[in-house]
């Protein structure tokens, strides 16, 4: 494990060195396994945050309450320290420039991980196939990848950034403060005409209504890519 970066004060990237890693594609998840002294095992997935063109694997964990694997990798995890991994798993909520655009990129907290791959992805390719991330965090504080998103918005390539926070707003807030939408993703998302693809992720109930929000403004449901979790894990 080469590095750790606090992304905010609940959620970490862990960057690692993996030998004869094969690669993977946007969007993609691994298996982290922890192993205590006495044999104990637990098991989560993560997604991949970083680029298939990034040599290094990083993912993003954020703490979850009474979360045995994420309260370790989130608080006790040191440099050097070293776990099991698995993967690259997944096939079907995966990206990779060559397929186009438009992208439309809906996230809930820490659904923002395998979005974040995308983007990452369709920087380093130099692709700009126009993409619209629409992000939902409960505060400012909140949002991870926050600097890394306005730079990647303010970039050549065409990223529009929709922000919503949903508990509590900065003073002069300027964005939307609400759940997401139909009436929000009327005004933020490509219309169906553009033939977009949309990839969902974040909690279940997050995701559902999302997913089938698109559908009823005219995405086709096979254009439509979610990736869910539960309230448990950790």
């Amino acid at each position: 494990m080469a590095e750790l970066i606090d992304e905010t004060t609940r959620a970490r990237s862990i960057v690692l060195n993996v030998p004869d890693w094969p690669g993977h594609r946007a969007g993609q998840h691994v298996d982290v396994r922890l192993t205590a002294e006495d044999g104990y095992q637990a098991q989560r997935s993560y997604s991949i945050a970083s680029a298939p063109e990034d040599p290094r694997v990083s993912i993003t964990v954020e703490l979850l309450p009474d979360g045995e694997v994420s309260s370790y990798l989130v608080g006790e995890l040191r440099v050097g320290d070293q776990f099991e991994l698995r993967g690259p798993i997944g096939g079907y909520f995966v990206w990779e420039a060559q397929m186009g655009g438009p992208l439309l990129l809906v996230a809930g907290g820490s659904g923002i991980v395998p979005l974040m791959s995308m983007l990452r992805h369709g920087e380093a390719s130099g692709a700009s196939v126009g993409a619209r991330l629409v992000y939902s965090s409960r505060s400012w504080e909140d949002v991870i990848y926050r600097d890394e998103l306005q730079r990647l918005a303010a970039g050549a390539n065409g990223l529009q950034v929709f922000h919503t926070l949903t508990r509590s707003q900065p003073e002069g807030w300027m964005g939307y403060a609400q759940r997401v939408d139909g009436a929000m993703l009327s005004e933020t998302a490509w219309p169906a005409s553009s033939s977009p693809t949309a990839f969902v992720c974040g909690p279940t109930p997050f995701v559902e209504s999302v997913a089938s929000t698109l559908v009823l403004l005219g995405y086709p449901a096979r254009s439509v890519k979610t990736e869910r979790f539960g309230p448990t894990g950790g």
